[in-house]
């Protein structure tokens, strides 16, 4: 491919088309790919990456042998993958001595590995190919289909499967009717609002003034969250086409990345993306020859959750300290540098271009009548098969938990499940078949945020969990307007007495009516939100909170100082218990009744989990023994 910048669209579209050709050509060719996504390098995926190249040099492989490494595919349970095609072979779990055994048995002589397939938990059932194991065969992936066809450090890769011709096609159309495209669509934003895309973008247009500017929201906060980093990892140009389509539409002449810091991988990626686009004259002036100039570069946040707000963010790209400020006026208005601003997060970018290459009909096909397309989750907690899922806007709770993430590890019954983040709301178990959209989790209590999902089991106190999520809140809260910071505040100090079994039935009307007051006066977004996982676990799990203030006992043992553990005279005196006690609490004779010492003992519960014929717990402040099993 030449590295001489595009001229025009037909230069452009004339390349490209050899591009997709020569990919034909080579598709029944072995291809080796390894996801080289932050998860995947965690556990060993550039070790086996590297070992693949040496291999193919030395077995002078490289004419027969297509390798690549990709991004992110999702399935991070499994990791390392590595994928086989044109078979599509999954392998999980690989690690680098598994290389030549992959090549000698699978690339040369078509062969499955059997103990490298993915089997189920549950029953043992194996699935060689990647579309037949149940965590792809539920999904409808749009974006995150593209991880595994691309490296993401190569330009020449995404535009051999269409990409940026999108790009070009809605540089041929005027621009009012590219925005008239995404609005009947009906694409919403990803980060969590959900307001109409298009909307946004005909609010900017027709604002007065300039430049005007486009911001990728990047500034991914949420715990257990990590869907943009993934897609910015795995596929940045499908961001890059997005921003440039939007800005073309909106009248954009600069845009920005705004990335968290913690994101080493994703920077990097969308670095060398930036440098390619801009080398073949993607980005620059009169791109494409049309007479389109636009511009993009990166910002590095600093981490702060309140960041994620996008007035916050605009403070912090212009090198202020990053607080929220009143609204109106809006960014669309006055936004970067006080000048006309669109800011969409990753995942609603990523879209743009789907959009556009196959028209808002099609993509108006999938999910449901106000929530259309797809929508990017990262399921995680207490769940068999945690990782990034991508599913029709619809889909019900169930699916995603026992289909798509099957069901819960060592037969533990499913509890709840958080939506939206820090300051989304839990769902119990009897909402199980709750549709997936804006509405439904709304109704719910909860909010879609930018696609955080929290799986919790039988042995999670849900008064824990709300003072988890409420103090990491409150501690990223910027401490601007007082209801956030003070309030805030007030409820992670009650919360934290009713785990001590120090609260009060007052308290819960505390909780009650500081939750509502935060949500009505606070600034923005944080605080409006932040008292969302209190008043659903009040609202679904009121008896955890009364049986921690009335009988001071935590029905999920655990709240350490509501429980202690004590060694039964049933105490065979196996000593098992004793090695795996990291505090040496627990001392006894070889066939004698143990015991524990409570000024050491930490409540963690190994000697419960280790013991054959099993410790009893005996909740403090109560006569009764409760087997934990």
């Amino acid at each position: 491919m030449s590295k001489k910048a595009y001229s025009s669209i037909e230069d452009f579209e004339k390349s490209a088309a050899g591009l997709l050709e020569r990919r034909r050509s080579t598709r029944d060719r072995p291809s080796i790919i390894v996801a080289g996504g932050t998860c995947g390098m965690a556990r060993g995926a550039g070790n086996i990456a590297e070992a693949f190249r040496q291999q193919i040099a030395r077995r002078k492989l490289a004419r027969k042998v297509l390798f690549r490494e990709t991004g992110c595919h999702g399935f991070c349970q499994a990791e390392p993958l590595v994928v086989i095609d044109p078979e599509g072979i999954l392998y999980c779990g690989v690690g680098p001595d598994d290389v030549t055994e992959i090549l000698d048995e699978t690339v040369e002589n078509k062969r499955i590995i059997d103990r490298l397939v993915f089997k189920n938990s549950h029953d043992g059932r194996s699935f060689p190919l990647e579309r037949e194991v149940p965590f792809y065969r539920r999904q409808q992936r749009q974006i995150l289909s593209q991880n595994r066809l691309v490296d993401p450090r190569s330009i020449e890769d995404y535009v051999a499967i269409g990409g940026y011709g999108a790009l070009a096609r809605a540089l041929q159309r005027d621009p009012k009717h590219v925005i008239a495209e995404v609005k009947a669509a009906g694409l919403r934003g990803r980060g969590g609002a959900g307001f109409l895309t298009g909307k946004k973008w005909e609010f900017c247009r027709d604002a007065t003034g300039g430049p005007k500017y486009v911001i990728c929201n990047a500034d991914e906060g949420d715990p257990g969250a990590y869907m943009d980093r993934s897609v910015l990892e795995g596929n940045p140009h499908s961001v890059l086409e997005g921003m440039l389509i939007g800005a073309y539409a909106m009248g954009a002449q600069e845009g920005v990345v705004y990335i968290r810091m913690e994101y080493p991988l994703a920077i990097q990626n969308v670095g060398i993306a930036l440098e390619q686009a801009r080398e073949l004259g993607f980005i620059g002036r009169n791109v494409l020859g049309t007479g389109f100039d636009f511009d993009l570069s990166i910002t590095r946040g600093a981490g702060a959750f309140v960041c994620g707000e996008e007035t916050a963010l605009i403070a912090s790209v212009e090198g202020r300290r990053g607080m929220p400020r009143t609204r109106p006026p809006y960014p669309a208005h006055s936004g970067l540098w006080g000048q006309p601003t669109n800011i969409n997060n990753v995942e609603t970018w990523a879209n743009v271009p789907i959009i556009i290459r196959h028209g808002a009909d099609r993509y108006a096909e999938v999910g449901t009548q106000t929530s259309k397309g797809t929508k990017i989750f990262s399921l995680v907690g207490k769940i068999n098969n945690t990782g990034l899922v991508e599913i029709p806007m619809g889909t019900t709770l169930r699916e995603i938990v026992e289909d798509i993430g099957g069901g819960i590890p060592d037969g533990k019954e499913f509890k709840a499940v958080q939506t939206g983040g820090p300051s989304g709301g839990c769902i119990p178990a009897g909402h199980l078949d709750l549709h997936v959209d804006y509405e439904g989790l709304a109704e719910a209590g909860s909010m879609m945020g930018s696609g955080g999902m929290i799986v919790m089991d039988e042995n999670t106190c849900m008064v824990d969990v709300a003072h988890y999520f409420l103090s990491f809140t409150q501690g990223e809260s910027c401490g601007k307007c007082t209801p956030c910071r003070i309030g805030t505040r007030q409820m992670a100090q009650i919360l934290a007495r009713i785990k001590r079994g120090e609260g009060t039935p007052e308290d819960l009307s505390k909780l009650e009516e500081l939750a509502e007051t935060i949500k009505e006066t606070s600034l923005c977004g944080l605080g409006h939100t932040a008292p969302n996982p209190v008043l659903t676990t009040l609202r679904y799990f009121r008896d955890e909170y009364e049986a921690h203030i009335y009988e001071k006992r935590c029905p999920a043992l655990s709240c350490v100082d509501l429980i202690f553990f004590e060694i039964t005279y049933e105490c065979v005196g196996c000593g098992i218990c004793i090695p795996a006690c990291t505090t040496g609490a627990i001392t006894g004779e070889h066939k004698r009744v143990h015991a524990i010492d409570q000024e050491k003992c930490l409540r963690c519960g190994t000697c419960f989990d280790v013991c054959p014929p099993k410790v009893a717990a005996v909740v403090k402040g109560s006569p009764a023994k409760v087997a934990v099993s």
